[in-house]
């Protein structure tokens, strides 16, 4: 749930729409939720201050979005931080309250957009008064309810944004300077360190993959600017397709060979060697990501058949995920007492690396290709590419499918060597047979 920054819908009221009002009707204000009513009984919603004036409903969203069935006559219930949250929604009711009233006592016409930026003060304008872009996603960012890892990733794009200088003010965003902030993405390259400068190595350019991201990001927050009603439409909705991911054929993951030889592994007991080696066996026959694996709890976990499984959320992206525990997990835990042994990202990556190399593995081992380890892995053992999505907890069996496709072109690859071994038997053969023959005419010739 995150408390996004309050806004007025554009749909409902417009922007500096005003209400007239007469003495003689009231004006009142309440908290509603998704008033729009698209929000499901397991999908979270907006919490919104209600105005009704003259029978008609105007709605200014409070930034608190909750699942609806967490909901529950003006207030949020049976959430960890509910009483916070209710606290929050007062205090933007009784401000939203004053201003009506303000507007009532000196007779002023009730601006709800005004209303709005005098009770969240929003935006900081440059000399001629206006919002600017950039300082508003300065604000936002500190609004977003994310992990520490999302929200640097929205520091670096504003980074980006404010080196690229081409979108500073809102009449900036448009399509056009969007294509040219992409321009400017491709042509950032990437650090070098100082044995690179001395070898002289070439300089490269950031992949495809980290432009992509930047472009996720900036969309992100432009769609937050819609629903806040700042712009009307998204400039990346005329732009779906045009800003590719990048390319995923290139997926790093371990061989079964390289996988049992992790698991022979016998560093020193409570080394940090072999806290890295569990845990890799862990995220190995888990698919879990690090994030998820330093949330486990075996307390999430039922015993069905005799069997450790968990149907959760994923930390990162909340999507739905299947897991079970088979039996190399079982023995790790059990070692530790069921629980997960922490270690930081760094030192795990900086462990398994060393861990790859002892182990013979083809490249720089690291965490997310242990995931990738455990796809591969389910799909070549015949599980269904539906089963192993649900297993990763991917939001799209799109996603899954790049396995599939990896393992495609292992398959092409096995043909391609099978092929070349029958060539060089067949030739072998056809010299061994070239020599017979040439011996046979020697000796009919010697017999001669």
């Amino acid at each position: 749930m995150g408390n996004n920054l309050p806004n007025v819908s554009p749909r409902v009221i417009g922007v500096g729409k005003q209400l007239k009002r007469k003495k003689t009707m009231a004006i009142t204000t309440s908290i509603v939720f998704d008033h729009r009513g698209r929000a499901g009984l397991d999908d979270s919603g907006p919490v919104e201050i209600r105005i009704t004036h003259m029978r008609k409903h105007y709605y200014i969203n409070t930034g608190v979005r909750v699942k609806k069935r967490n909901f529950a006559f003006g207030s949020v219930i049976n959430e960890r931080n509910s009483v916070e949250l209710n606290e929050q929604l007062v205090i933007i009711l009784r401000k939203v309250t004053e201003e009506v009233n303000r507007c009532i006592n000196n007779n002023e016409p009730i601006d709800v957009a005004s209303i709005r930026q005098r009770v969240w003060q929003i935006g900081v304008t440059n000399a001629k008064g206006e919002t600017t872009f950039l300082d508003w996603i300065r604000k936002e960012i500190t609004l977003l309810d994310h992990r520490v890892g999302t929200l640097r990733h929205y520091a670096t794009t504003l980074k980006r944004l404010e080196a690229f200088g081409g979108m500073k003010r809102w009449q900036d965003v448009n399509i056009e300077n969007i294509y040219a902030f992409d321009a400017f993405l491709h042509s950032i390259t990437k650090k070098q360190s100082d044995a690179e400068r001395k070898e002289k190595k070439p300089v490269e350019r950031i992949c495809q993959s980290t432009v992509y991201n930047r472009h996720k990001d900036l969309k992100a927050l432009l769609y937050r600017a819609v629903r806040q009603g700042i712009i009307e439409q998204n400039p990346y909705e005329r732009l779906r397709g045009q800003f590719k991911r990048g390319d995923k054929e290139n997926t790093e993951y371990l061989t079964e060979e390289e996988m049992n030889a992790i698991v022979s592994l016998k560093p020193v007991e409570g080394s940090r060697m072999a806290i890295a080696r569990d845990l890799c066996v862990i995220q190995m026959y888990t698919g879990l990501a690090y994030s998820d694996l330093m949330a486990f709890d075996i307390k999430d976990y039922k015993k069905v058949d005799g069997e450790y499984v968990h149907v959760g959320e994923r930390v990162k992206t909340s999507t739905k995920f299947v897991n079970q525990l088979l039996p190399p997990v079982v023995e790790v835990l059990e070692k530790y007492n069921w629980q997960v042994p922490h270690m930081n990202n760094k030192e795990y990556n900086i462990a398994l690396k060393m861990i790859g190399q002892v182990a013979g593995v083809r490249f720089p081992l690291h965490s997310h290709a242990l995931r990738h380890s455990f796809a591969t892995w389910a799909l070549k053992n015949d599980v269904p590419i539906q089963v192993v999505s649900k297993m990763l907890g991917h939001k799209s069996i799109s996603v899954t499918q790049r396995y599939a496709k990896v393992l495609a072109e292992d398959v092409t690859k096995e043909f391609f060597r099978l092929k070349n071994n029958l060539n060089k038997k067949n030739h072998e053969e056809n010299n061994v047979n070239d020599g017979g023959i040439h011996n046979d005419d020697d000796r009919m010739c010697e017999r001669q």
